[in-house]
């Protein structure tokens, strides 16, 4: 499944959250980094499952793109935590 947002924060910014969070946040289903470039990194976490994150520049702020088959609410829980656009908010 296919997540995405936009946030008023920076693209290295967001990955250095989602680095922090799906490590340490969801500690009964953890995934920790396995690959990452300076837009995407990539998590792997129980039984092998991928999370893969990137991030675009958009108007007013960071496009954000996150897919995974297993850890869909997990996903969707990390992208509440980051601060929408002032577009997105009103």
């Amino acid at each position: 499944m296919m997540h995405e947002m936009v946030t008023s924060l920076p693209g290295d910014e967001v990955l250095r959250r989602a680095k922090v969070f799906f490590a340490e946040r969801v500690p009964h289903f953890g995934a920790f980094l396995e690959k990452e470039g300076t837009t995407w990194a990539s998590f792997r976490g129980q039984g092998g499952e991928e999370i893969a994150v990137a991030v675009f520049p958009a108007n007013g702020g960071t496009r954000v793109r996150a897919s995974s088959l297993l850890f869909n609410q997990t996903v969707g829980r990390f992208l509440s935590t980051l601060p929408a656009t002032d577009q997105e908010a009103a």
